[in-house]
């Protein structure tokens, strides 16, 4: 999942941006307004963590203008001002969440992925397509009985086309969702994880979920 986070607090960006990557997000990052709409506006997020106070333009500004855009993208807001009209203004320019400073690491990772949960449609941490099942919350995942241990990026593939299950991505499409811009790596990289998932979820399943469309992409898909 790839995240955008923009807060001109240079110390708490930094911190943010380590420990979601270390979650296992692929993480952009910016300190001013007009730069976050920059980035808003030219790949595809699943959730940005939007500050309010910024320089250039604030976050209420670039919310109101990405909304304009026709932007669908969950919008967590933070604020220092822990005031009613700062949570009610947000929320009605189309905010899907708030968070006031100080915050739990923990709680700021549990708003994200109800945001994102809540954007592709599901109620629950726990993902699902036959017998593999992946709960967000926990970083489990399991084919059955069987515990299957996933490095950060690989859990991430999986949980991307989980929550597209029976959609054919396209390769470019993961890569925007699964690598930031800091990514410098061979053409090839999306093949070269499907094949690492393909090992660690299918191998010895008489059942095989992942599959290739020539021409297309990959699809996870009950068969």
């Amino acid at each position: 999942m790839r995240l955008l986070i923009a807060e001109d607090e240079k110390d708490l960006n930094r911190i943010m941006t380590h420990k979601l990557s270390d979650e296992g997000y692929s993480v952009d990052s910016c300190f001013d307004g007009r730069s976050a709409l920059d980035f808003a506006l030219s790949a595809e997020y699943d959730a940005i963590i939007l500050d309010i106070m910024m320089p250039g333009l604030d976050g209420l500004e670039v919310l109101k203008r990405l909304r304009a855009e026709k932007s669908a993208v969950p919008i967590l807001l933070l604020t220092a001002r822990d005031s009613i009209l700062d949570r009610v203004t947000g929320l009605d320019l189309g905010a899907n969440d708030y968070l006031t400073k100080p915050f739990s690491f923990e709680e700021l990772c549990a708003r994200i992925r109800a945001m994102t949960r809540n954007s592709y449609g599901y109620s629950s941490s726990v993902l699902s397509c036959d017998t593999l099942t992946l709960d967000t919350a926990t970083k489990r995942v399991m084919r059955g009985n069987r515990v299957i241990n996933l490095s950060a990026k690989e859990f991430s593939l999986l949980e991307y086309m989980l929550l597209n299950k029976g959609i054919v991505l396209s390769r470019e499409k993961i890569e925007d969702h699964v690598w930031n811009y800091d990514y410098e790596g061979g053409t090839n990289v999306v093949a070269v994880y499907i094949n690492y998932l393909r090992d660690k979820v299918d191998k010895d399943e008489r059942v095989k979920l992942i599959h290739t469309v020539r021409g297309i992409g990959y699809v996870i898909r009950e068969e």
